[in-house]
């Protein structure tokens, strides 16, 4: 069902992604920082939501479909450095920053830092060509927001 999408993700050429793929792809990204200690919560899952609902102005009807989506996107999705390297060429650097700051809020979305979540956001920072110093004040802002 997204193949076509992850082939588009991954193919040499760089691509420029239609807003709906883009928002899947990056919500993908989401449910893999959630999925990452192995502990995917309610929490979580309320989170990405939530997110969604205001950075596309979605109800939580639409919210919830594309966190769905986004899941099954995610269980087919290579691994994290490919996946990521193509979401880096296909979206803008301010968004990225955004993105930063909303993998955060995820990852905190239980009330604690847990390690592989910790591991899997500078990783997916560095991968998005986010620098240190914006990443830093992306998770800043997400710990502000909570």
């Amino acid at each position: 069902m997204f193949q076509d999408l992850l082939n588009r993700l991954l193919s040499p050429a760089k691509v420029t992604l239609a807003d709906e793929d883009a928002r899947l792809a990056l919500c993908a990204l989401l449910v893999r920082v959630a999925r990452s200690d192995h502990n995917y919560s309610e929490e979580e899952k309320d989170r990405i939501d939530r997110i969604n609902q205001s950075r596309y102005g979605l109800d939580m009807g639409g919210a919830i479909l594309l966190r769905e989506e986004a899941e099954a996107m995610e269980a087919e999705a290579p691994d994290t450095v490919r996946f990521t390297r193509a979401i880096k060429d296909a979206v803008r650097y301010e968004d990225r920053t955004a993105v930063i700051e909303a993998l955060w809020m995820v990852a905190l979305a239980d009330g604690h830092r847990d390690d592989s979540e910790d591991t899997l956001l500078r990783l997916s920072s560095s991968l998005l060509g986010v620098n240190d110093r914006d990443s830093a004040l992306a998770r800043q802002r997400a710990e502000a927001a909570l």
